[in-house]
């Protein structure tokens, strides 16, 4: 690279660096999604069929004969 090139690539990437704030705002969206996963997750776990498969599951295991 000769002398002029670097300044340049300087100036272009200082560019690059105005997402000022944009962290929080991306934290922000994160936990919300977060947070309605984790609903969506409750809900399917806590219906009727899955904690019924679940207790069967389980019932199986402790009855099981080696």
């Amino acid at each position: 690279m000769n002398q002029n090139t670097v300044p340049t690539i300087r100036a272009r990437s200082n560019g690059l660096h105005g997402d000022d704030g944009m962290s929080t705002v991306e934290y922000a969206i994160g936990t919300i999604a977060a947070a309605a996963f984790a609903a969506i997750l409750y809900a399917v776990i806590s219906g009727d069929t899955i904690v019924g498969a679940l207790t069967s599951l389980i019932q199986r295991a402790l009855t099981a004969t080696f």
